[in-house]
């Protein structure tokens, strides 16, 4: 059967949600909202969406089969709850919650309403990252030990409401909650250890600027890093593996995978290398033709699967694909990455 949408918070994030059903996807349909903000009103009105004239009238009628709140962060809660005591299915954008202790809060409401609560984490399905997944999950490069996750920009700004503190802007929580939420999914084990640096160059009151680096019980070292002022962007990814390097340079995959030849171990020299740095022999360069370049996965992957998911959990065909709990993980780390940075030091954990 196909379901009906209602949207509250018809900014960027819930136009590209209806824009993106309409499109990909007839399981759900848009086919309301609400937003304080007359232009966003009007605007879906063009599209056209029936304009609820209250956040109540949406929630009481019995024809919405899920509500997706898209508002600014600081009036999740309030929604996702206010939806769920009202018997709908809710989805809300990320980051869910400010912090772990109101998405506490939305998960106690969940289990007590008995209705689906998931979370958008829709970068769980970039092709970039599914690259990576694939990598990892075959073993060919080995054993992970460090990996690099980096989104960079160079506007030196964060955009709109995402400037201000109250409405819980700033970039850990833009796209922080994005790469911790990719790392949690991708590496099998606890965090252990939480360190950030979260600067605030350009943005006067938020974040814009941050390195946050997980330690997983597992031994693996994983860094995201996000800039608004980077104007020489480094790779997306850099993985070091036991068997191996991969980097992913962008968003378009342009990236390769470098192994080592299988045809019997290199004999080094003892001799001294002499480089225009100085003398060394641990950084002596290894000859190329010891190593053998591939080239990533021919992979390809769409958000879309998101909403697939969401569609076959109401149908009773699927678990639900990105739950509460892998949230919850998410702000957790998130909320120790806000005390690491104001005790400038990492902080031990087991999440």
């Amino acid at each position: 059967m196909a379901y009906q949408m209602a949207i509250i918070g018809y900014g960027g994030m819930g136009g590209w949600h209806h824009e993106r059903l309409a499109k990909c996807f007839e399981k759900i349909k848009v086919t309301g909202m609400y937003d304080i903000r007359p232009e966003s009103r009007e605007k879906a009105a063009q599209k056209g969406l029936y304009v609820y004239a209250t956040a109540e009238a949406l929630l009481a009628d019995p024809a919405v089969d899920v509500v997706l709140v898209a508002t600014p962060n600081n009036f999740h809660k309030h929604y996702v709850i206010a939806a769920l005591e009202a018997g709908k299915n809710v989805i809300c954008e990320k980051p869910v919650a400010m912090n772990a202790a109101e998405l506490q809060e939305m998960i106690a409401a969940a289990q007590r309403t008995g209705k689906l609560f998931s979370i958008h984490q829709n970068r769980r399905w970039d092709t970039d990252y599914r690259i990576v997944r694939e990598i990892l999950s075959g073993g060919a490069i080995g054993t992970p030990y460090f990996i690099e996750s980096r989104v960079l920009g160079s506007r030196r700004a964060m955009h709109g409401w995402r400037s201000y503190k109250v409405d819980g802007g700033g970039m850990l929580l833009d796209w922080g909650v994005h790469l911790i939420d990719q790392a949690l999914w991708l590496i099998d084990s606890p965090v252990v250890a939480v360190d950030a640096n979260l600067q605030s160059i350009f943005s006067g009151e938020v974040d814009d600027s941050i390195k946050v680096v997980l330690r997983f019980e597992n031994g693996v070292s994983y860094l995201t890093e996000m800039s608004t002022n980077c104007l020489i962007p480094q790779p997306r990814w850099h993985i070091s593996c036991t068997g191996g390097t991969a980097v992913i340079e962008d968003w378009d995959c342009h990236g390769k995978i470098v192994t080592l030849r299988e045809d019997g171990p290199m004999q080094w020299d003892n001799d001294i290398v002499y480089t225009a740095a100085g003398p060394t022999r641990t950084m002596a360069p290894r000859p190329v033709h010891t190593m053998k370049e591939q080239p990533l996965p021919p992979l390809k992957s769409d958000s879309i699967a998101y909403y697939e998911n969401i569609a076959a959990v109401l149908d009773g065909m699927e678990d639900l694909i990105v739950t509460p709990q892998q949230a919850l993980r998410v702000m957790q780390v998130i909320d120790l990455a806000f005390a690491s940075n104001e005790q400038r030091h990492g902080l031990a954990c087991h999440i």
